[in-house]
C-alpha cells in the first residue's frame, strides 16, 4: 500500500527514458507501404491515407485543397447526403485535409465497423465525381468566409508574410482570391483527382487497439486500388523572396490593434543547426515563459500572446513571431522583440532558464507520445520527411546537452533583426 506520509521522489522531465514505440510495416498487394502502432485500451481505429496531392503538385491555384475538399461531396452511386449519412450511423468520422505537399483521408472509428466503412472510403477514392451543384455551393462558402476574413488583420498578416518570404508564385507563399473561386472548373478537380488520388502515390498510417486481421482487412479493400502505379515528377521551386524588408498595411483605418508578423526562411529538418535552433527558440518564444512573453505581454503589457515558431514544410522552413497588439505600441513590440534577439546574442542564457527549458521540452515530447494515435502522428512526420528513429534519440540528446555557448553562436547566426520580414497589419 501507497504510503502517503513519505514525499514521492520528484524526477525532472529531463532524466525520462523517453522510447519512441517502433511501427511494424507490412505492404499492400499494389505496393502501397502501411505502417501501424497496436496499442491503446480502447477498440478504436485511425486509418490516415496520404497523398501527394498538396499545392505543390496543382498547375492551377487552390485546384488541390478544392479537390481534397469535396471528395466527399458526391460519388457515383451516392450523394453527398447518403456519405454523411453512411459514416454517422456508424459514429465514424471520416476528415480530410490538404496541405503544402501532401493531403490526407482520415478515418476515425470503432474496430467493429472498419468492414462496414473501409469500401466507402475506397469508393470515395476512386467514383467521386464532383457534382456541378457541390462546387457551386463550395464556391459560394468560399468567398463569403474569405470577404469576411479579410476585414481580419491577422488573417491578411498571415497571407501577406507568406507572400513576402517565399514569393507569391511560390507553393508556400501563395494564397487565395474570389477570382480563383470563380475560375475553378469540374474538369479541372476531375483530372487532378484521377492523377494524384485515384491513381496517386500513398501511404497509410494505421494507428489504435489493432484488429488481428487488420492487414487482411486493408489490402482486401485497399489493396486492390491503383495507387503508386506511375511516378510523380518531381516539382521544383525557387523561393523569390521580396526586396523589401519593411511592411505597414492599412487594412482597417478604424482598427485599434495590429496583427504583427516577423519571419524569415529557414532550412528543413535535415539541416545539422536545426534540432539546436529549437531549444533558441522556445527560450525566445516557444513557450509560455518565453523571454518574448515575459517582456512584451508580462512586463509591458503590449499583448495578450506572442509567440515565435517554425512553419515547417518538407523543403524549407520559415521562422516566426507573430502576435497582435494595440496600433500605439506595434513599433515598440516590434522593438522589444529585437532587443530580446540581440540579448541572446550578447548574454549567455543561465543555468536556472536553460534548465526549465530542457524540462518542458522533454515534457511536451512525452505529452506528444501519450497515446497510439500521437505516437503514429510522429513517425508520420519522420517518415514524409525522410528520416530515421536516429532523429527522434538525437532530438532527446541535443536537448539534455546543448550549452549556453552553442545556443549564443546560434543566435547570432541566426536572429539578426536586418534578416527578418517585418509585417504590420492594422
Amino acid at each position: 500500500m501507497l504510503n502517503r506520509t513519505i514525499e514521492p521522489k520528484i524526477i525532472d522531465a529531463v532524466d525520462f527514458d523517453l522510447q519512441l514505440k517502433p511501427y511494424r510495416h507490412f505492404t499492400l498487394d499494389n505496393g502501397v507501404p502501411v505502417y501501424s502502432i497496436n496499442a491503446g485500451a480502447q477498440d478504436v481505429i485511425m486509418i490516415e491515407l496520404v497523398f501527394d496531392a498538396g499545392n505543390w503538385f496543382e498547375e492551377k491555384n487552390i485546384v488541390a485543397a478544392t479537390t481534397n475538399f469535396l471528395l466527399k461531396n458526391g460519388t457515383k452511386n451516392k450523394t453527398s447526403f447518403a456519405l454523411n449519412e453512411h459514416f454517422e450511423m456508424y459514429g465514424a468520422y471520416l476528415n480530410r485535409n490538404c496541405y503544402s505537399e501532401t493531403a490526407t483521408v482520415t478515418l476515425h472509428t470503432l474496430c467493429k465497423h472498419l468492414h462496414h466503412l473501409l469500401p466507402v472510403v475506397a469508393e470515395i477514392l476512386t467514383e467521386s465525381v464532383f457534382p456541378e451543384e457541390e462546387l457551386n455551393i463550395y464556391k459560394q462558402n468560399q468567398k463569403q468566409r474569405l470577404e469576411v476574413n479579410l476585414k481580419k488583420c491577422d488573417f491578411v498578416a498571415n497571407r501577406l508574410i507568406d507572400e513576402y518570404v517565399y514569393g507569391f508564385h511560390h507553393p508556400y507563399g501563395r494564397y487565395t482570391s474570389t477570382l480563383d473561386y470563380d475560375a475553378l472548373q469540374k474538369q479541372e478537380l476531375e483530372k487532378f483527382y484521377h492523377q494524384y488520388y485515384t491513381n496517386g502515390n500513398c501511404k497509410i498510417f494505421v494507428a489504435g487497439k489493432l484488429p488481428d486481421n487488420i492487414e487482411q482487412q486493408l489490402n482486401n479493400v485497399l489493396g486492390k486500388l491503383p495507387f503508386n502505379t506511375s511516378s510523380l515528377h518531381s516539382k521544383e521551386f525557387i523561393s523569390s523572396p521580396a526586396e523589401q524588408k519593411k511592411y505597414n498595411i492599412i487594412n482597417d483605418v478604424n482598427g485599434v490593434q495590429g496583427a504583427i508578423r516577423l519571419a524569415k526562411t529557414f532550412f528543413n529538418r535535415h539541416h545539422p543547426d536545426f534540432q539546436k535552433v529549437q531549444v533558441l527558440n522556445n527560450i525566445f518564444g516557444g513557450y509560455f515563459s518565453s523571454r518574448l512573453m515575459s517582456n512584451i505581454r508580462e512586463d509591458k503589457g503590449y499583448t495578450y500572446g506572442i509567440h515565435s515558431y517554425f512553419q515547417n514544410h518538407i523543403h524549407e522552413s520559415c521562422w516566426m513571431i507573430a502576435t497582435e497588439a494595440g496600433r500605439d505600441v506595434c513599433d515598440a513590440t516590434i522593438e522589444e522583440t529585437y532587443k530580446e534577439m540581440r540579448r541572446l546574442q550578447d548574454e549567455l542564457v543561465d543555468d536556472e532558464e536553460l534548465s526549465l527549458v530542457r524540462n518542458y521540452m522533454m515534457g511536451s515530447i512525452l505529452g506528444d507520445l501519450d497515446g497510439p494515435f500521437q505516437i503514429i502522428a510522429r513517425w508520420k512526420t519522420y517518415i514524409l520527411n525522410n528520416l530515421t528513429e536516429d532523429y527522434f534519440y538525437a532530438s532527446l540528446n541535443t536537448i539534455r546537452t546543448v550549452t549556453a555557448e552553442e545556443l549564443q553562436f546560434l543566435a547570432k547566426k541566426y536572429l539578426n533583426p536586418e534578416e527578418f520580414y517585418e509585417l504590420v497589419v492594422v
